[in-house]
């Protein structure tokens, strides 16, 4: 009876290989002897048996107790690990002999019967389930390597017969699930024939090996007995795993048998037939030399050389070469190495297989031969003609490259032993290969002289250029699949450049296309280097571009000069500071606690010392400092850190707790008798403070409780005694710079009147200060470019100045307030402006009702007229109510959806990236919020009496519904049909209360008005009409009541609503009067960085501005800027140039257009370059992004050398906090210093009307005297995750700038809403001018079109992608979400009529395991999350493509990347350049399988289709990419406009007073 051998399985020949890598890396010291154990120690792991296993775990367990050291436990482990070696082979040994004989070599046997003893037992003791047979798969007993043994006469033996009964028609399943039949083994000899045959007796009916050609298969026949023993190994320990795993099927189901009741017995016999486990799947062979797949279709073989070949020494001393005669005692003995050209060439490894030569074989010391015809090496023909035939030249030792020859054509050799080779014409079955080394040699020339010329490109510019390139011969074109296809060896390059480069240089590979390349394609950077060095000739470098050096005024320098230190032009001539400003050091409060801050006067010292917090030295500037006081300063970093946290701690208990207070040891009396006694007061008009005598309006320092914050600074409003006898005043506190967001970049001396007060007694007082008001001069507008002007001439340390208001919350810097005086001289002598503000802040945020309605019913109090925050309320009037207020009786339709195919999701055979896929779906609408319910106020009341201030809670309205199209039974199709500003009359009623209402709004009968529907919605903001009446029970649509039609623009209330501008913000439109909107003068423009015109845009349709002025170095936006706005002057020079020529009193430019001067810019807006703050821009440290971002001091240079009435600075979101906020401050600083009002905000574009997601930083200013603008409200719902508006600096917190979060007044705008008017397009589509073909279909489309005489629709063209990528497209489903994880993992046939390949996965993914079907996951050796990248594992031409999966695990599975928008959705920011790999990869279009065009990213930005672009598509697209979407800029002018009718109302005001 056969007994079962638990024995281990036989090491594989990867193994051995990697344990000979192993022992040679430890004989060249090039690994320690620790480690070199520890990863032997995982080679052998598998291999271990479980004694072996044991005693490794207690030898764990008895190092980590410590009873053993390190070195025993590594002895122990070396005599574990080599016993397992020596075991293995002893085993491998005994199971060679059969029947008593050995063969003595190798464990080959020369009856054929290897290792048949072993399977016969496991066979019987297992009888393995016969499966169907695949004829198409099975091995042909007649080829040479075929698994059939035989015995010595050729026949087959009795025991393989019987072992044929079990065995030979057992199959087994491959990857794909293809059934291969087993035949039995066959043992061969090293010359490939069997040994039967070895004697000289050919087998009948047979061909020998010279009658054929050979097969792959019989090419590996005739390697080494080693190699076959080590893949007759490698099989059988394959077979004993396949077994074993049946065998541990079987006995789980036997326990489960033996708990199954009788009655399921039936049930549990026919399970049995089922296979309860389905096996691992192994990845097909592979050559060992070339690593290509044997049963690759594309594995060529080499034909073989022709019959004259001659070798390669011998082919080196023919005459033709001129070279040698023959009668050298040493070929090496000549004084260079010979050089040759080689045609018609081929490569290919040890067993015949052409392979390329540049994907890491060498590298890895695999020998590569080549065969052609040598040529001397001035003959330029590369035909074979006069050339030598040479035959397995080589080994290679090297391949290189030479640069080029002057033109296109790349030069590359081989190096042998004997001589180098320059390459000439490959041969027609090797063209592929070589056409593959030419394609990457020629992409890393485009790209490095590309990156040479424009630092700044992205990904998508980058790919631009690559397709837009001319290929050389035997390349159809450059792809991105080529781009991707040569990454790592681009990226060797690019690293080998720029390690030539100078100190000062960019270096190319920190680009954000390099970057963004490097993480798509997965490179490992440096990887060539660390293999080895190969000896190549750069190719000349390009000059590196040079950028013109930052212009700003004096002012802006102070500021900026150390952050943008080397960007700026002009030296500051202010004397030395002792630090820069910007570090993080310097951005710290000062501790409060070291010596150094105990001396100080804000911390209440003498201020004799004069140094710095220790832990706010600058380590830029105060370096020698450092070091001569290095004593001082033992304390660590951690323990600086720690302070300074506990520092902020404290800051922000103070700001909770502010006043609290420490008594001082001071003398106070009170100078004169009590002017007035009041409520237990004694009120005096002066006081002895230490010996200076202190009055209403002076400003005393108090000493606050916690000796770490600053002394506090208060103004004197009054002075009194309390009944307890303490003498006080009541303080208007004022906030230093460092307690705005300013922090440090503040002046130490300026302050901040906030609306801040309190009681204080006057022994907590330190000193009596000087505090100045700076007041903007007469000709401030005029000052502009000049010298700060220093307000204080002696700093003694208690002189400060202010000139603005802060607003805590909102970050908002403002002219002081102007509050009045009261008349009462009672109410003076305690008048404090702080206390007056607090109150009316509190009585805007209180309701008031009046004129009381009598009724005859309940207890209830009714009223006509509510006030709340600044806004009127009247019965009639109708209001935004927030979304959940009340619901609407129908449940309207939903949309129709595109369901994906559920039954993919079960096929991972043809869909195996699908599982990446998550339920969270980019661009997707399904959370939007609803926009606000509109009512009509039909009552306002309170259910009873309320003593005390009203709570908004606690008032109720009476409300008629209106309805929208989408709360309707046709649901949101209608909607999208439908006007956005239309509503139906209802005759449903609801009570709400006042905290749910959100503003005001109109509604008018739609019959009534004396303009068309769009003039009316286009004249103001929150206007809707109705011209139909619903019936939610019937479900139909009818005229609405007599009643309804009353409801016109006639009903304005003019006159109403006194408390709308005290507040600025008001949320209504209450139709104030056309003639004050219409004599609004308009703002002379200057638009900096104007790109094609998108603010200016927006200014122009808002009505507020008129552009005279652009500047745009780019010459087709600016064309584009021209052509849109012909009558402004566009410079196309420098922004430094042009700012140093006006500040230098120049009239005109070089090219003699006529310059802005001081007085006559009005506005000035613009968005300085954000690649250096952009998050798509990784590396934005470097030299060129420096640049770009010093634009920011360039542009307020601009503002302060014009000073115009409104500024405006747009940025990407990340502006905010870039380098933690530091531009930000001291943008805001330079402004404030100026003497600007200024704020800041983040606001969403797609809350004003456009189909995108895209999030910009606003800076607003207004100079002294005007009202500073608020930011506008949403006009739309959007996506919550976009609606991210919070910025936090310093730890603080600042929320959104705008107040409506969750709701606005309109719907969402959809992709359907914005392009699906549009005719389709083919991919490539280059018509720049077709028709429409259709109307529109949505408000938004209506409005998009505007009014042409003859409508065209320009520039709806999209690019012309590869026949890959078009492919790919065509295969991206249309449900919402699809991406690059719904691709087939099919071959199909492209346009360009050559084929895809299907991905192959061979590699096990330790992060996603395998598929449910026991496929494997991953596609390169790296998946195992140990192992580094191989480059032979590289796949290209197929359709998911290889990098994404490669590289997904560590990047979000690249989620979006050939994503498809979603008809109900929205856009991802719109890029410059659509690409279905780059940054924003959702880009194709809904229905049709091309990339978006121009003209519908346009629509995605808001711009009319009558807006033209210039230049090619890329110029366009990267026009519409880098503008601001002229909706949200419209929005923004709307309330600058509002700001000028404050002014022009308050004008009024005065005239009417004076008159």
């Amino acid at each position: 009876m056969p007994v079962r051998i638990d024995t281990s399985p036989d090491l594989s020949s990867e193994v051995h290989s990697r344990l000979e890598e192993l022992d040679q890396e430890l004989k060249e010291d090039e690994i320690t002897e620790k480690g070199y154990w520890k990863r032997k120690y995982s080679l052998l792991e598998p291999y271990l048996n479980k004694s072996s296993l044991e005693k490794l775990k207690s030898l764990k367990e008895e190092l980590k107790s410590e009873e053993i050291t390190e070195k025993g436990y590594q002895r122990n482990l070396e005599k574990i690990l080599e016993s397992t070696v020596e075991g293995l082979k002893s085993e491998k040994s005994e199971n060679g002999h059969v029947n008593g004989k050995e063969n003595g070599t190798n464990g080959h046997h020369e009856n054929g019967d290897n290792g048949k003893e072993t399977e016969e037992e496991s066979s019987n003791d297992v009888k393995v389930k016969k499966e169907p047979e695949s004829e198409s798969m099975e091995v042909d007993d007649s080829q040479p390597g075929s698994s059939s043994s035989k015995n010595g006469n050729g026949s087959k033996s009795e025991d393989s017969q019987e072992e044929g009964d079990s065995q030979e028609e057992t199959d087994s399943q491959d990857e794909g699930g293809v059934k291969k039949k087993k035949g039995k083994r066959k043992s061969k000899s090293k010359g490939g024939q069997e040994n039967g045959a070895s004697s000289g007796k050919k087998t009948p009916g047979r061909k020998s090996k010279s009658d054929s050609q050979p097969s792959i298969m019989s090419m590996f026949s005739q390697a080494t007995n080693k190699r076959k023993s080590e893949g007759v190994s490698q099989e059988s320990a394959q077979e004993e795993k396949r077994i074993k795993l049946e065998e541990d099927v079987k006995e789980e189901v036997k326990e489960e048998k033996a708990d199954t009741p009788a009655e399921e017995s039936a049930d549990v016999k026919k399970e049995e037939k089922k296979p309860a486990l389905k096996l691992d799947k192994e990845p097909p062979a592979r050559c060992k030399e070339c690593r290509q797949r044997l049963d690759d279709p594309d594995l060529k073989m080499f034909s073989g050389d022709p019959a004259d070949a001659v070798e390669e020494f011998i082919m080196l001393t023919d005459p033709k070469l001129s070279l040698f005669t023959g009668d050298e005692a040493d070929i090496n003995d000549g004084d260079e190495r010979p050089q040759n050209k080689i045609t018609m060439f081929t490569v290919y490894d040890n067993n015949g297989h052409m392979t390329s030569f540049d994907n890491g074989l060498l590298e890895k010391n695999k020998e590569l031969f080549f065969s052609g015809y040598a040529k001397p090496i001035y003959d330029e023909n590369p035909s074979a003609e006069d050339g030598i035939a040479t035959k397995k030249m080589g080994p290679i030792n090297e391949w290189w490259t030479a640069g080029f020859d002057g033109g296109e054509k790349a030069l590359v050799g081989f190096s042998t032993a004997f001589s180098d080779y320059i390459l000439m014409q490959p041969s027609e079955a090797y063209a592929p290969y070589f056409n593959t080394v030419t394609e990457k040699i020629h992409l890393t020339k485009i790209v490095i002289e590309f990156l040479s010329e424009d630092q700044d490109a992205n990904y998508e510019d980058l790919l631009n250029k690559i397709q837009t390139t001319v290929p050389p011969k035997g390349i159809s074109s450059f792809s991105e699949d080529s781009l991707l296809r040569h990454a790592q060896w681009i990226v060797d390059q690019v690293e080998n450049y720029d390690e030539a480069a100078d100190e000062d240089e960019t270096l190319l590979i920190t680009t954000p296309c390099m970057r963004a390349l490097i993480s798509l394609a997965g490179v490992t950077l440096g990887k060539r280097r660390a293999m080895r060095k190969e000896n190549q000739k750069r190719i000349p470098k390009v000059k590196k571009p040079a950028f013109c050096m930052a212009t700003v005024s004096p002012l802006v320098m102070s500021l900026f000069e150390k952050l943008f230190e080397g960007q700026i032009a002009n030296k500051s001539s202010a004397p030395r500071r002792q630090r820069c400003g910007i570090c993080e050091v310097c951005q710290q409060a000062d501790c409060g606690q070291c010596r150094a801050c105990l001396d100080m006067i804000k911390f209440g010292g003498s201020g004799r010392s004069k140094q710095a917090c220790i832990y706010r030295r600058c380590p830029n500037i105060a370096v020698k400092e450092a070091e001569e006081n290095a004593g001082e300063e033992e304390d660590t970093n951690e323990e600086a850190e720690k302070l300074i946290m506990d520092k902020k701690e404290k800051l922000k208990e103070a700001a909770m707790k502010r006043h609290n207070f420490s008594m001082q040891k001071v003398t106070v009396e009170w100078i004169g008798e009590p002017i007035k006694e009041k409520n237990n007061r004694k009120y005096y008009s002066a006081v002895n403070f230490n010996s200076e005598e202190v009055r209403k309006g002076d400003f005393l320092s108090v000493k606050p409780a916690d000796n770490t914050s600053p002394l506090y600074i208060g103004k004197v409003m009054y002075l009194f005694e309390n009944k307890k006898g303490d003498k006080m005043f009541h303080a208007h506190w004022f906030n230093r710079g460092s307690d705005t967001i300013l922090g440090e970049v503040a002046d130490d001396h300026e302050l901040f009147m906030v609306d801040d007060c309190q009681d204080t007694q006057l022994n907590f007082c330190v000193d009596k200060v000087k505090v100045i008001h700076k007041e903007p001069g007469e000709d401030w507008y005029m000052q502009g470019g000049k010298e700060p002007e220093n307000i204080i001439e002696e700093d003694d340390g208690k002189t400060y100045y202010y000139q603005k208001w802060y607003d805590v919350q909102m970050a908002r810097f403002e002219d002081l307030p102007e509050v009045p005086e009261p008349e009462n001289e009672s109410e003076k002598l305690s008048f404090c402006t702080a206390c007056f503000r607090v109150k009316e802040k509190e009585l805007r945020e209180t309701p008031q009702l009046f004129e009381e309605v009598e009724s005859e019913k309940g207890s209830a109090l009714h009223y006509g007229l509510l006030t709340y925050e600044g806004e009127e309320y009247r019965v009639g009037d109708c209001v935004y109510l927030d979304p959940e207020s009340f619901t609407f009786k129908i449940k309207p339709a939903p949309a129709p959806k595109i369901k994906p195919d559920k039954k993919r999701e079960h096929d991972d055979d043809t869909y195996p990236e699908l599982y990446r896929k998550g339920t969270n779906i980019k661009g997707s609408n399904e959370f939007v919020p609803s926009p606000f319910c509109i009512g009509q106020l039909k009552d306002i009341f309170i259910k009873r009496a309320v003593s005390g201030d009203l709570e908004p809670e606690q008032v109720c309205l009476k409300v008629r519904k209106f309805y929208r199209p989408e709360n309707t039974h046709k649901g949101i199709m209608s909607a999208y049909q439908a006007d956005l500003n239309i509503l139906y009359w209802s005759d449903e009623e609801t009570t709400v209360n006042l905290a749910q209402v959100e503003g005001k709004c109109m509604v008018v009968y739609g019959e009534m008005l004396d303009v068309s529907i769009e003039e009316y919605f286009k004249s103001g903001a929150n206007r809707f009409y109705f011209t139909e009446m619903y019936d939610a029970e019937n479900k139909t649509f009818s005229e609405p009541p007599s009643e309804a039609t009353k409801m016109s623009t006639s009903k304005k209330g003019k006159g109403k609503g006194k408390g709308k501008g005290k507040g600025g913000k008001g949320k209504g439109d209450s139709g104030d009067s056309q003639d004050q909107k219409k004599d609004l003068p308009k703002l002379r423009c200057l638009d900096v960085f104007s790109g094609c015109g998108g603010l200016s845009e927006g200014f122009h349709q808002s009505g507020i501005a008129e552009s005279h002025w652009a500047i745009e170095k780019e010459e087709p936006a600016a064309q584009a800027y021209r052509l849109n706005n012909p009558s402004a002057t566009v410079f196309t020079e420098d922004c430094n140039e042009l700012l140093r020529l006006a500040m230098q009193g120049e009239k005109k430019n070089s090219s003699g257009q006529r310059l802005p001067q001081k007085g006559e810019v009005e506005l000035l807006c613009g968005g300085p370059p954000c690649q250096g703050f952009s998050g798509m821009n990784r590396f934005n440290s470097r030299e060129y992004s420096q640049f770009k971002n010093s634009l920011i001091s360039t542009y307020l240079s601009y503002c302060d050398f014009y000073r115009p009435k409104f500024f405006l600075l747009e940025n990407v979101r990340n502006f905010v906090s870039y380098k933690k906020g530091m531009v930000l401050k001291l943008a805001l600083g330079a402004l404030v210093r100026m003497g600007y009002q200024c704020t800041f905000g983040v606001l969403q574009a797609g809350s004003y009307g456009v189909p995108q997601t895209r999030r910009r930083a606003i800076i607003l200013a207004a100079a002294p005297g005007e009202k500073l603008p608020f930011y506008p409200e949403p006009i739309h719902t959007f996506s919550p995750k976009g609606m991210q508006l919070t910025a936090t600096i310093d730890d603080v917190k600042f929320e959104s700038c705008v107040k409506h979060m969750h709701s606005a007044p309109f719907r969402t705008i959809s992709v359907r809403d914005a392009m699906s008017d549009l005719p389709e397009i083919r991919n490539g589509a280059k018509n720049d001018e077709i028709s429409y073909n259709g109307d529109p279909q949505s408000h938004f489309q209506r409005a998009i079109r505007g009014h042409q005489y003859q409508p065209i629709l320009r520039d709806h063209i999209c690019k012309d992608m590869s026949s890959l990528v078009h492919s790919r497209m065509q295969h991206i489903p249309l449900a919402p979400g699809s991406d690059w994880r719904d691709l087939p993992n099919i071959e199909v046939r492209l346009a360009d009529g050559t084929r895809s390949k299907k991905l192959l996965y061979e590699h096990k993914d330790h992060k996603n395991g395998r598929s449910p079907s026991g496929n494997l996951r991953g596609v390169c050796s790296c998946a195992d999350g140990k192992s580094a990248c191989d480059p032979l594992d590289r796949q290209f031409n197929t359709l998911i493509p290889w990098c994404l999966p490669h590289t997904g695990n560590r990047h979000n599975n690249w989620a979006g990347l050939y994503g498809r928008l979603e008809w109900d959705g929205f856009f991802s920011t719109t890029v410059t350049n659509p690409e279905p790999m780059g940054k924003q990869g959702r880009v194709l279009h809904p229905e049709q399988h091309r990339v978006v065009s121009v003209r519908e990213c346009a629509r995605s930005q808001g711009f009319p289709d009558t807006y033209k672009f210039f230049g090619t598509i890329l110029d366009k697209h990267r026009q519409v990419g880098n503008a601001v979407p002229p909706p949200m800029s419209r929005a923004i002018g709307e309330e600058i406009k509002k700001s000028l009718q404050w002014k022009q109302q308050k004008g009024n005001q005065k005239k009417m007073e004076t008159e």
